[in-house]
């Protein structure tokens, strides 16, 4: 809570959060908007054009199912599915071909053992334990004037950044496959491949606005905590 009091948190970390994340969403809820009303020629639905591009790939053993909520899609390492939301799955669109062809490169890069992934599923753990604890312990720390315990916190936080930093390269990658693999896999035409291209573009700014927020956050604990700049109270 004594951040909502600082008005340094508020100017450089809360403000600047809040208009990343906000034209983030924004830019992706109008691309996905749009594109959602441009259907492709060869007709395929996601879920037809994902089972398609891991087929050319040679993956025979990831199952493609439904799922609810907006745009909720995402590809399951551990349980071998890839889901799509209902937006996407049995869409014919531009832009549901996008987004599946995208969770279809995730399955790709497993299958290739493609490093950041490994990398961000190896630390899944360890930001599931750090993500509730850093809050508690820097919330003890700071009311305390505890410097171990804001170290900790600290360090648990940065858990939540490392995370954030290795998505970006496993999303733009996937992203890349989707564009191209969906050309070469005979799912869309090349012409039609800039509707694509647009929605995962927007899409890839969540990642980076989300990461921003949080090395943002994590400067101003460093600040806060007198490890970064002298500060310390």
């Amino acid at each position: 809570m004594f951040m909502m009091f600082d008005m340094k948190y508020i100017l450089f970390v809360l403000i600047p959060g809040l208009i990343l994340s906000g034209v983030a969403s924004m830019l992706v809820k109008s691309a996905f908007a749009k594109y959602s009303q441009v259907g492709t020629r060869r007709g395929y639905t996601g879920a037809q054009a994902a089972q398609k591009l891991m087929a050319d790939a040679g993956i025979l053993d990831v199952e493609v199912v439904p799922t609810n909520g907006f745009l909720s899609d995402h590809y399951n390492p551990s349980t071998r599915t890839l889901a799509l939301s209902e937006q996407v799955y049995g869409s014919r669109s531009v832009a549901a071909i996008g987004v599946a062809c995208h969770e279809a490169g995730h399955a790709v890069q497993h299958a290739r053992g493609y490093a950041p992934l490994g990398l961000r599923s190896a630390i899944v753990p360890a930001v599931s334990l750090g993500a509730p604890a850093s809050n508690f312990l820097l919330m003890l720390g700071f009311f305390l004037h505890s410097q171990p315990l804001l170290v900790l916190g600290i360090f648990a936080f940065s858990l939540i950044v490392l995370f954030q930093l290795i998505t970006l390269p496993v999303e733009f990658n996937a992203s890349a496959r989707a564009k191209r693999l969906c050309v070469e896999a005979g799912i869309i035409d090349a012409d039609e491949r800039v509707g694509v291209d647009r929605v995962l573009d927007a899409a890839a700014l969540t990642y980076v606005a989300a990461f921003v927020s949080s090395l943002l956050t994590l400067l101003y604990y460093l600040w806060r905590s007198g490890l970064l700049g002298g500060r310390r109270d």
